[in-house]
């Protein structure tokens, strides 16, 4: 029986940046992907990459998305765990000889500064937003993109597990989403029963259900590694579209999506406004006086305004 009771985590709480590409928007007229695949049978030199010692999960995804990548185009490819280490720092802000700064890191911002700065010598053009719901679409970015970034909230059940799998006893107890904590793994394959991700220096099968219990966000990413070495990018793929949305999003430019709420949706809006702003006199951090709860609650008030201005029913 497995025993990741003491492997360390780190995932932070997902974010997706506003307007931030969605694979469904470029992967929705391709033919549908075979029914298995495996990127792992080239993979031979798979490490820990800090992820035994530090909650670097989301950096050491990114080296084993590297090593899947490269062992597919040519040659297995590991950047050094110095790269890793370095990465994290950067985003997730830790310190080297400061445990408390090992707070773990949101993977959207590992992305971005990838896409950016190249980590290790590696860069990549893109990424979107996978929706974990759509398995489809989950099996598009694993095969037409050569793997899969992805968010766990790991239940306590996961820490014994040797296929990672709902509990006999549900969603309750130690099957409870994220009573362990996030964690970020990088998924090589997929078939009828389950997938295979790296974690922890080693390939493990998750089932099915596992996923649709436990993932909480998930990104394909176009790598150079992947597109230009292996020449596995599809024929009819609209790369260029994808890489001119990214280049606009990190250039501050993508136009941000319409939201449409119903009229339900703002008076629950308006009520927890409304409870937070009843609520600012107690909060920590916050002087009990007139002036000082007036100036903490304005944003608050103007928000509530706003959502209360006159409109038409739906």
């Amino acid at each position: 029986m497995a025993d990741h009771s003491q492997m360390k985590l780190g995932k932070r709480a997902p974010r997706l940046p506003a307007g931030a590409p969605r694979l469904a928007k470029y992967s929705a007229s391709l033919p549908a992907p075979p029914v298995s695949v495996s990127w792992a049978d080239k993979l031979a030199a798979l490490g820990m990459m800090g992820n035994d010692s530090l909650g670097d999960c989301t950096c050491a995804a990114v080296g084993h998305a590297i090593q899947t990548w490269t062992s597919q185009a040519s040659v297995e490819a590991t950047i050094p765990d110095s790269a890793v280490l370095s990465l994290y720092e950067a985003v997730g802000h830790y310190v080297p000889g400061q445990p408390q700064t090992d707070q773990g890191a949101v993977i959207s911002d590992v992305l971005a500064y990838w896409q950016k700065n190249g980590v290790g010598g590696h860069a990549i053009s893109a990424y979107a937003y996978v929706e974990p719901g759509n398995l489809s679409e989950v099996r598009d970015a694993i095969y037409w993109f050569g793997g899969c970034d992805i968010g766990l909230a790991l239940p306590t059940s996961a820490q014994s597990q040797d296929v990672w799998d709902v509990p006999a006893g549900g969603t309750a107890g130690p099957g409870q989403p994220d009573s362990w904590g996030g964690h970020s793994v990088f998924i090589v394959g997929y078939d009828a029963t389950g997938l295979t991700c790296i974690t922890w220096g080693a390939l493990k099968r998750m089932t099915w259900a596992f996923w649709a219990t436990y993932c909480d966000e998930a990104w394909a990413i176009l790598s150079t590694d992947w597109i230009e070495k292996s020449g596995a990018a599809p024929d009819g793929f609209p790369l260029a579209q994808l890489q001119s949305d990214m280049a606009a999003l990190t250039a501050g430019t993508a136009v941000p999506r319409s939201v449409s709420l119903t009229d339900q949706q703002i008076d629950m809006l308006t009520d927890a406004i409304q409870t937070k702003i009843d609520g600012l006199d107690e909060d920590d951090g916050v002087v009990a006086t007139d002036a000082a709860t007036n100036a903490a609650s304005k944003p608050w008030q103007d928000l509530n305004d706003y959502l209360n201005a006159p409109r038409q029913k739906t």
